[in-house]
């Protein structure tokens, strides 16, 4: 009988589970609680939690340590799944570490996230130093804001809430901070996509999903096994790509879609946000464009020839894979259909 990954939905079949060295119970709980992946030889790899839920750690212990000390805490995640961390958290004041993971390319693991709290009438969230701040349009937060993007903004929320709650005021002003996000910062594109001073608060499961070599190598043979395969970008292209080919194997395929490609034997689509996969297809489509990321683009100019030409580029450089194009609400954007 084969398990539900509750972060992603795919089945973790019975036969990896058998071929894992560690023990079924502490190997369920762990792909129940979201922190284990299962690949198909039966080893093991650890995800992390994003930016978005440490920075709601550190917000909800420091409402909570307005009371008493505290050293660990339990907060909401996007999936509903409670993500559980040690902190350190007193009179008002908390500070959370990223926890380490198996994303071999994760700058932000180890990194602090301070939180000040004070009591207030209403529950307000600030950002101090260290969050970035937004300088163009086509981001999920606004210009001129902070880089807290909406699903991690309510997140923080939602546990803040449950601190009030908690421990019987009406409301609390917290500020986040990061003390080193400035200088992360620099390792990042932020400021090539119009976000500048500090790193952005991400998420939209809650978890960061593990990327090593070894995993690359699991995902090729499950490629290559499939009639049907969807390859996608990211979390919300196979929240979709699910939905829009049921009878599809979606794999995660993430920057290394030419690289699947060539392991794939049956039908393909290539399914994802527009940034990620007109990126792909079309790697210099923002150049001379005035435009910062592909996000604006499509904000401002939706119909417009840079649009219409990276599409033909992708659909092309597809080798006769169907080339679907969704933004973050599921709309389909752009659908090159049925390939012969």
């Amino acid at each position: 009988m084969s398990i539900i990954d509750p972060v992603n939905k795919s089945k973790v079949p019975q036969e990896w589970i058998n071929k894992s060295n560690i023990s079924r119970d502490e190997l369920e709980e762990g792909i129940m609680s979201g922190m284990l992946v299962v690949l198909s030889d039966g080893s093991i790899l650890k995800r992390g939690y994003t930016t978005g839920t440490t920075a709601t750690v550190a917000a909800k212990a420091a409402v909570l340590s307005l009371k008493k000390e505290i050293d660990h805490v339990s907060v909401p995640t996007p999936v509903g799944l409670r993500a559980h961390m040690d902190v350190k958290a007193k009179d008002g004041h908390a500070v959370a570490v990223k926890l380490k993971n198996d994303h071999e390319s994760d700058i932000t693991r180890g990194l602090e996230f301070v939180a000040r709290a004070v009591e207030s009438d209403k529950v307000t969230i600030t950002a101090g130093e260290g969050i970035g701040i937004v300088t163009r349009g086509g981001l999920q937060s606004k210009k001129g804001y902070p880089a807290i993007n909406p699903r991690p903004m309510q997140q923080i929320m939602e546990a803040v809430a449950e601190a009030v709650e908690e421990i019987g005021i009406k409301g609390a002003s917290v500020e986040i901070s990061l003390p080193r996000g400035a200088e992360i910062a620099k390792q990042t594109l932020n400021s090539r996509i119009g976000v500048e001073g500090g790193i952005s608060i991400l998420g939209t499961t809650g978890f960061v999903e593990p990327w090593n070599d070894h995993l690359g190598e699991m995902k090729s043979d499950l490629i290559r096994d499939a009639a049907k395969v969807v390859l996608t970008t990211g979390r919300i292209g196979i929240r979709y790509s699910t939905m829009l080919f049921p009878d599809y194997t979606v794999v995660l395929a993430g920057s290394r879609i030419s690289e699947f490609m060539e392991s794939a034997t049956g039908k393909v689509a290539i399914c994802g946000l527009p940034g990620l996969v007109l990126k792909w297809g079309d790697p210099d489509m923002l150049k001379d464009s005035g435009f910062a990321t592909v996000s604006e683009m499509i904000e401002v100019e939706p119909q417009g020839e840079h649009i219409r030409r990276a599409f033909e580029k992708t659909v092309e450089k597809g080798k006769g894979a169907r080339i679907v194009v969704v933004d973050r609400d599921g709309t389909v954007l752009m659908d090159s259909g049925e390939q012969e």
